[in-house]
């Protein structure tokens, strides 16, 4: 999950690994219920009610990272939906199927890697397929689960791959005519507050983010193009959602140059994106409930929730 784009010097990768090792320090929270989207292990949503027991809370959606492998699942940031809960609101923490060594046979030959690297990227289309199927039953999930959550008021955050399938979530009403997760209007959501996110594909790619996992992530070179029309948060813009970014400056993971460059495509399209930098920190202080950094993540959250 760490890999990084570049060539950081040794300092910085010494923060890195110290921010990474503090963010997954923190044991799992069991969540206070969880419920199947689909019939997939893997499509299931843990909830977590607000810590204040009020009612009426926001829902906060929160979709994992770990560049959509499978070692990373929404255990690791169940500190973060925990955070959030007793912030007062009511948290969604999504499941969705990640890429594996399982499934070579889906990348036609660009999913064959040495042994002890990292897992392919994603699931083509699958991981698109999990993540539309949750959000389209959150409403009813989460009436369900949380009775004192409040499904009209919905902010969706992600982290790192989780910020980029935020991002998508929000922007399914542009996708291209004929897409199978396409909707007919905008997705009822208050917001978007997407954490350090692979958000602009492009960008990603030439920088190298997380060992070329955008590019297997739509299943390898043949066809990235037309699977990009499809994915890549910074070709489906405007969204008409309001939208904001919380990127670490010395982020090595996934560089600001990346969210900015999402940032600038919304701008040419007409869309004001928010882009909060926070200096002296990089991507896992983001998701870690003992840094500063992720108090700035709830203030952003609560004024599009509230």
């Amino acid at each position: 999950m760490s890999d990084s784009p570049g060539f950081p010097d040794s300092a910085a990768r010494d923060r890195d690994e110290a921010e990474s090792a503090s963010a997954f320090a923190h044991p799992p929270v069991a969540p206070d219920a969880t419920a199947a989207y689909g019939d997939h292990p893997d499509q299931v949503v843990d909830f977590y009610a607000p810590r204040d027991g009020r009612t009426a809370a926001p829902l906060v959606v929160l979709l994992h990272g770990g560049a959509w492998r499978a070692p990373y699942d929404r255990a690791h940031v169940s500190p973060l939906a925990d955070f959030l809960a007793r912030r007062g609101f009511a948290v969604a923490n999504v499941e969705y199927r990640r890429g594996g060594d399982d499934i070579p046979q889906q990348r036609g030959g660009e999913g064959q890697h040495a042994p002890g690297a990292d897992p392919v990227a994603g699931r083509w289309p699958e991981t698109f397929d999990d993540v539309a199927a949750a959000l389209d039953a959150m409403p009813v999930l989460a009436a369900r689960a949380l009775p004192g959550a409040d499904v009209r008021r919905i902010v969706v955050t992600g982290h790192s791959a989780g910020g980029h399938l935020a991002l998508w979530a929000a922007a399914r009403h542009v996708l291209p005519e004929g897409s199978p997760w396409r909707l007919p209007a905008p997705p009822p959501l208050r917001g978007v507050v997407a954490l350090a996110p692979i958000a602009d594909f492009a960008a990603a790619v030439r920088l190298g983010v997380c060992g070329g996992a955008v590019t297997q992530l739509l299943g390898g070179e043949a066809g990235f193009a037309d699977r990009a029309a499809h994915a890549d948060p910074g070709a489906l813009l405007p969204t008409g959602i309001a939208t904001a970014i919380v990127q670490g400056v010395d982020d090595i993971v996934v560089p600001q140059a990346v969210s900015e460059a999402y940032v600038d495509a919304a701008a040419q399209a007409g869309e004001t994106v928010g882009l909060t930098l926070l200096g002296g920190i990089g991507h896992f202080p983001l998701i870690d409930p003992a840094a500063d950094a992720c108090a700035v993540v709830a203030e952003e959250i609560t004024q599009l929730a509230w």
